[in-house]
């Protein structure tokens, strides 16, 4: 998958204006989902270990042993600051995603106003003008904002689960990110399609 983008990125050099900003930020786009999913996959791991470790006593019990979590627990508190750690890179790259969608945004606006609204007569790639890249982004970016925020919540609740039943739920809302559709992950292969950095199967 990787190794898909960098070599188209090598073929299409001579793209220059628009369509190189949009084809660089389609490979960012990509860069910063496979770093996503790699942070994923390392906090369902830290996520298990913390439901193993404590999840599932009572919030009261939780919180009013809090002063000696380190000491009764302290295994479960590394694994809660690992976690904290996953959280806060993931907003990190939800931050980097909302520079390139103003990134986006700008384009339009650029794009406008050469070639008034309906834009320019050729497409930039294929078929889609600076508008659909806008669009297919602000898809990723929506879906990504959102499940960040879900993946605050289950750091905050991991530890503290009602019962060992709800905390596997929690496990299972973190590995299948359920605000990541699946029309999420299309949006960015059709970005990656239009700007040639991806190809269909023959």
């Amino acid at each position: 998958m990787e190794g898909d983008v960098a070599k188209a990125n090598r073929k299409c050099s001579a793209v220059t204006g628009s369509a190189r900003k949009l084809k660089d930020n389609a490979a960012d786009w990509h860069n910063l989902m496979l770093r996503w999913e790699k942070l994923n996959d390392e906090g369902v791991v830290v996520a298990g270990n913390i439901v193993s470790a404590g999840g599932g006593r009572s919030r009261e019990e939780a919180e009013g042993s809090s002063r000696d979590l380190v000491v009764r627990n302290s295994g479960l508190q590394e694994e809660c600051e690992k976690l904290k750690d996953i959280v806060d890179k993931m907003a990190a790259i939800v931050a980097k995603m909302e520079r390139l969608m103003a990134s986006q945004r700008g384009l339009v606006d650029l794009e406008e106003f050469r070639f008034g609204p309906r834009g320019r007569s050729v497409p930039l790639f294929h078929s889609w003008n600076a508008q659909d890249f806008a669009s297919s982004c602000a898809v990723l970016l929506q879906s990504f904002a959102s499940e960040l925020r879900l993946k605050r919540v289950l750091l905050r609740e991991a530890a503290h689960g009602a019962d060992p039943d709800l905390s596997l739920v929690y496990l299972s809302c973190w590995l299948h990110q359920p605000l990541v559709p699946v029309r999420a992950r299309l949006a960015l292969e059709a970005v990656l399609l239009e700007t040639g950095q991806r190809h269909l199967p023959v």
